[in-house]
């Protein structure tokens, strides 16, 4: 669903002009300091990248599932940190709030994410609830008017910069699973909570990830996500169903990016007194490439309608990530191969870098092998 198409197509490019002329210039300076420099932190926020999925009546773009999916394409052909840096207000850190919030949670708290003033993110996965995302231990007791958190997150996205944190813990002590898990806006002033160090990681320099602790973090009890306890998974399901469409996006961008560098590389290397685009086998790793992009963007795109027209897209939102973030992992591998040596050495390409920072794709928001039992539960019950 894209509203306006001519004011749509002029947001497009600008989204394009920022990454060609803005974002891709520095991703050197971001590899090296492990940081987004500030004056393009600040046209981020300027040119409102921070609030595209948060509703206009919030001071967001209130972009349609379809044209989320577009921008982030183009946005995604940029370091992964540039992304990363707006994306947890774009997704998972402010959808729990926007699809369940009460009207006082989304007055107070989504104008901040929209303009960039806050950043949010999403604390689900613990020591023992990863792909078992349902085996929360973090509880919350209520004391009063305010819940008491106890507990520990990982591997949280933006943890180490977010100023609010959507947490979910168990209020229900009997229950097990899903079932007693409710979430929470935690405020980093809050008392009781703290962010580890970043981590060291493989790659997405400048995305800084970390552990949050919960030790006797109070937490008032109007900032209990809906305003009922019991529903905090649920909450983020909701989230994670739209974040997957939006991240098999994200993922596409990158492996678009990475063909055009090799392909760039191919015209240009000479061996045997011819540039390798010429030779065949050359070719079929630059068509198998562009195939699979293409069946990827396809799917997406057709999803993000369907769920705009308000289409259930649970096991599609599922394959699109699966999909996606596999395309782009074999995409990238291709790439370093036509690259050849140059690109296993930082110093001559920025591809070994692209091949490091996407690995993390097939893992976050469900592994591959989550989404596809969770594919496979949904089509054998559909067929039943």
């Amino acid at each position: 669903m894209i509203r306006d198409p001519k004011s749509f197509n002029s947001f497009l490019k600008n989204v394009r002009e920022f990454v060609r002329n803005k974002a891709m210039p520095c991703e050197n300076e971001i590899e090296l300091s492990d940081q987004i420099p500030h004056s393009l932190l600040n046209q981020l926020r300027e040119d409102g990248y921070f609030g595209w999925s948060i509703p206009e009546e919030f001071g967001g773009a209130g972009l349609t599932t379809e044209e989320l999916v577009l921008g982030a394409l183009e946005l995604s052909q940029a370091a992964v940190a540039v992304r990363a840096r707006v994306g947890t207000n774009t997704g998972i850190g402010s959808e729990g709030i926007v699809v369940d919030g009460t009207s006082d949670q989304k007055q107070r708290y989504l104008p901040k994410l929209a303009s960039g003033e806050w950043t949010s993110c999403l604390a689900v996965t613990e020591p023992d609830a990863g792909s078992e995302a349902s085996n929360i231990k973090t509880t919350a007791r209520r004391e009063g008017e305010d819940y008491i958190l106890n507990g520990e997150k990982c591997y949280i996205t933006n943890a180490p910069i977010a100023d609010i944190f959507t947490v979910t813990a168990r209020t229900d002590p009997n229950s097990k699973g899903s079932k007693g898990v409710s979430s929470f806006i935690v405020e980093r002033s809050m008392f009781g909570l703290s962010t580890g160090k970043p981590y060291r990681k493989m790659g997405q320099a400048g995305s800084p990830v970390s552990d949050i602790h919960l030790i006797d973090c109070r937490v008032p009890a109007a900032n209990l996500l809906g305003g009922v306890e019991g529903k905090g998974f649920s909450t983020v399901m909701k989230a994670l169903n739209k974040q997957r469409i939006h991240l098999a996006a994200l993922s596409t961008g990158p492996a678009i990016r990475m063909l055009q560098m090799a392909i760039e590389h191919a015209k240009t290397r000479i061996q045997f007194g011819r540039p390798i685009a010429d030779f065949q086998l050359i070719q079929a790793m630059i068509a198998d490439c562009q195939t699979e992009i293409y069946a990827a963007k396809s799917m997406i795109i057709e999803t993000a309608c369907k769920r705009d027209r308000g289409e259930d897209v649970v096991l599609e939102a599922s394959m699109c990530k699966y999909f996606a973030t596999e395309i782009c992992g074999r995409v990238a591998d291709r790439c370093v191969q036509i690259f050849g040596g140059a690109g296993f050495v930082a110093d001559h390409s920025s591809i070994e870098r692209w091949y490091r920072d996407i690995r993390l794709f097939r893992l976050y928001e469900g592994t591959s092998q989550i989404h596809q039992l969770n594919i496979a539960k949904q089509v054998l019950a559909a067929s039943s």
